[in-house]
């Protein structure tokens, strides 16, 4: 199915009988140009592209996917998840959920945390590549909330040993951009994919973004902050870049 809005239009190409949406993007440049980031793939065509032009160009960007998974197996896993379904146990850190999945007439997706259950309540009004994106927003959500206390705790721990440096709020969110940021007025922000990756990791990302109280870039000075109070911290680098796909909902 494809729909267009405006200068925009969102399709979908099959992989391994997983629906993956693509996004379009019209301009008025001659050519085309396919990019894939962890999450997302786009297409970029020129705005006189016709119903035809589209299509083939879907085809084309269907076979280049699969190319790029071929050589890229980290990137391949993060599109390609398993779909939850009822059941399922869902593990991040030393946390183990149990899934209860129901698909339902409501206008939008909801879940929440019961004891150790989460229970999620989809709408049957939208498809199944959308409702596995919310399923991975809901359960990062609900498991945002069950750790928060523990990571907050944690921030505001080792700024208490190291900068000293005024914390003003401490958020727990879904990002796939980066692991964590800081901002000017003491905002420190983390990814729940850090979740998965092992307590020393996540004190690294932790460190690495309250070193940003002190130098707000990555200068030889930020480093070395970091450095004096983590001297192997490059070890917890490595390991965010060789398991980045799996640290994922």
């Amino acid at each position: 199915m494809i729909r267009r809005r405006k200068q925009a239009l969102k399709a979908a190409i099959q992989i391994e009988e997983t629906a993956l949406p693509v996004s379009i993007r019209f301009d008025l440049l001659d050519g085309h140009y396919y990019s894939m980031s962890r999450r997302n793939i786009r297409m970029r065509l020129p705005f006189w592209s016709g119903e035809s032009d589209i299509r083939r160009h879907l085809a084309q960007c269907q076979d280049w996917v699969r190319a790029e998974f071929l050589q890229k197996p980290q990137l391949r896993e993060s599109f390609l998840k398993v779909p939850y379904k009822s059941g399922d146990m869902l593990e991040v850190g030393a946390r183990r959920y149990l899934l209860d999945i129901v698909v339902e007439e409501r206008a939008t997706h909801t879940a929440r945390l019961i004891g150790s259950t989460i229970s999620v309540q989809l709408s049957n009004r939208s498809d199944d590549a959308h409702r596995a994106k919310s399923m991975r927003t809901l359960l990062s959500r609900v498991v945002a909330g069950d750790y928060y206390p523990e990571i907050a705790r944690r921030v505001h721990d080792w700024n208490d040993r190291t900068f000293r440096r005024p914390v003003k709020n401490v958020y727990l969110k879904y990002n796939h951009s980066n692991w964590g940021s800081c901002s000017r007025d003491g905002n420190v922000n983390l990814s729940t994919r850090l979740l998965f990756a092992p307590i020393e990791v996540q004190d690294y990302v932790i460190l690495h973004e309250l070193a940003h109280l002190v130098e707000l870039n990555h200068s030889d000075r930020f480093w070395a902050l970091v450095e004096r109070f983590m001297p192997d911290y490059q070890i917890k680098e490595r390991w965010l870049k060789s398991n980045r796909a799996k640290c994922d909902f």
